[in-house]
């Protein structure tokens, strides 16, 4: 209006009365002069304000847009697309908390403490006595806490500590090692390990280094039924299994090398690791019960089951989780459909052995040895609350609320595990007795990872803080009585508190991974990109199809496949 205004005030000087005292032509020259003048100002003006104001509407139609994309996002895929190092290249559409980010420098602060404390007293050996102030090498001198460290080191941006511990691995890794290794703990810590290094930094050096020892594993699968050993000379290749077995070979150390052996072959364009760890899923299949439960021993010439404990704790645990694993890892279509089916059979008997306390009714797995139940289970068995919430994205909404709310169960159990002793520190294994709801069974605590893995799964998948506060809590029991002056040790009995003189490796690798994972973005390692082995190595999911196309080589065919999924460089959280 004030522009209107303005405009009506000038308009007076075209009056020809306005110009009654100069001479006529003069008057009308001067007249035509100022009203063509004030109609192009007025002209020019308009266009102006025209302007700014289609401007300020796309400004506002943008900004609509990227509400509307934002939007879009947090309904849809929240795991972004993650880039080499893991971290997705969209920027979290959900603000980073300042408690996640607090709490995510503490568990970051107890890595450093810890890796610092390894390169000070145990470099380059398996695992670090932190009283003691020594190394030891529990794993054949392997370097097994370095290799465990790499990945962990790697996505909380760690990098000088990372580059010191890959130079350790160019130059000091040596498999050729006169040594009787464990397949499985060699598999999902060193091959894993590496492959995972490999994955987020692309550098072939660890690639190389995973081959060169999977093929030191392979000949444990040279058996008449394909059911490998469990044990390897490392220089040799001679195998067997371990005299306490009575010559037969355990359940989740036979079923828990295919993530990481597919991926391998993967990498690398040559099947034969994918081949030999696949055929001990096609000969178990052959006889799979209708409840999918198996007992954890198994003949390596039949290639049967022996009459065992049917577990979902030690030695049966992480056969169920890579049938799993598998599943993701091949992105879920036909060519790892069975893998999928088989998952699903062995939940069904999972269900046969849930059970629950009174008068607290805790919900627990039980194990079974015949037709008997046994009201025991391990923190081991801690993992399945994860593994089911994982798992039930695969069902119908009906039977995926069945499983979640299952998972959800079984993790405030876990979680209890933890509270109801002194120390807040779980014990290995729980008994569970009527009207008494749950006691400690072994009483140490090694610092285990299994508990804050399946709260890192359910926060992922629910989006409830609930579960990052349980994890919060079990971090500061782990700070509270296993910090010390050189490390971090386990608890010889968590209600008196009283120390044990060793730094697991796979307290680096799992637990203070999942716990930091736990406060970071879910963009960080995105569920949707990456699968976890039993160690917790992320390795990269990658499309299978019957037809093998899913080997095609670290520079040929997998590139391609990433370039389909559309994945970017990325930065870690702490860039």
């Amino acid at each position: 209006m004030a522009r209107a205004r303005s405009s009506a005030s000038r308009w007076r000087y075209c009056n020809p009365s306005y110009y009654l005292k100069r001479p006529k032509r003069l008057a009308l020259l001067f007249i035509a002069f100022v009203c063509v003048s004030f109609l192009v100002w007025d002209r020019q003006t308009l266009v102006r304000e025209q302007e700014i104001e289609v401007a300020s509407l796309k400004a506002e139609l943008t900004h609509l847009q990227d509400l509307l994309d934002e939007l879009k996002s947090i309904g849809g895929n929240a795991g972004g697309v993650s880039g080499r190092n893991g971290k997705s290249s969209k920027k979290s559409t959900v603000p980073d908390d300042p408690i996640d980010i607090q709490r995510r420098e503490k568990v970051k602060d107890a890595m450093l403490h810890a890796w610092s404390s390894y390169e000070k007293y145990a470099w380059g050996q398996d695992e670090l006595q932190p009283q003691s102030k020594n190394g030891v090498n529990s794993f054949g001198g392997l370097g097994a806490t370095l290799i465990d460290s790499l990945d962990t080191l790697y996505i909380m941006g760690l990098d000088e500590q990372f580059q010191r511990a890959r130079e350790w691995v160019a130059n000091s890794l040596d498999f050729n090692k006169n040594y009787e290794a464990s397949v499985f703990e060699t598999t999902i810590r060193v091959v894993g390990g590496l492959l995972s290094a490999y994955d987020l930094s692309e550098d072939k050096l660890f690639l190389e280094k995973a081959r060169d020892i999977a093929d030191r594993l392979l000949p444990a699968w040279n058996t008449p039924s394909g059911i490998p050993y469990n044990i390897i000379n490392l220089a040799h290749g001679n195998a067997h299994n371990p005299g306490w077995t009575g010559g037969d070979s355990i359940l989740a150390d036979s079923g828990t090398e295919q993530l990481e052996f597919i991926a391998l072959s993967q990498r690398t364009g040559d099947p034969k690791y994918q081949k030999k760890v696949e055929n001990v899923i096609i000969e178990l299949n052959k006889t799979f019960p209708a409840d999918g439960l198996l007992p954890i021993y198994i003949n390596p010439h039949r290639g049967t089951s022996s009459y065992s404990t049917i577990t979902f704790g030690a030695m049966g645990d992480s056969f169920y989780e890579y049938l799993l694993k598998v599943w993701i890892q091949g992105n879920k279509t036909a060519a790892v459909k069975h893998y999928r089916e088989m998952w699903e059979t062995s939940m069904k008997g999972l269900l046969s052995l849930v059970r629950r306390t009174t008068p607290s009714s805790f919900t627990y797995i039980c194990e079974k040895n015949g037709d008997s139940l046994h009201d025991k289970m391990d923190e081991l068995a801690c993992f399945a609350p994860g593994m089911i919430a994982l798992g039930s994205l695969g069902y119908g909404p009906e039977e995926s609320q069945k499983f979640l709310s299952l998972a959800e169960e079984l993790a405030w159990t876990c979680y209890n595990f933890y509270q109801s002793t002194p120390t807040k520190l779980a014990g290995e294994n729980y008994f569970f007795h009527s009207g008494q709801d749950m006691s400690v069974g072994t009483s140490w605590n090694i610092l285990r990872p299994e508990t804050v893995e399946s709260l890192f799964y359910l926060w992922r998948l629910t989006g409830n803080k609930t579960y990052q506060e349980w994890g919060w809590n079990i971090f500061q029991a782990f700070e509270k009585n296993s910090r010390i002056e050189s490390g971090y040790v386990g608890l010889k009995d968590v209600n008196s508190g009283v120390k044990d003189n060793m730094m697991q490796s796979f307290f680096l690798a799992e637990t203070l991974k999942y716990l930091y994972l736990l406060f970071s973005p879910s963009t960080v390692i995105s569920l949707d990109e990456w699968v976890f082995n039993t160690e917790a190595h992320p390795i990269r999911i990658m499309t299978r199809h019957d037809n093998g196309e899913n080997l095609g080589g670290s520079d040929g065919q997998q590139k391609q496949f990433y370039r389909l999924r559309g994945r970017k460089e990325g930065r870690r959280v702490d860039d």
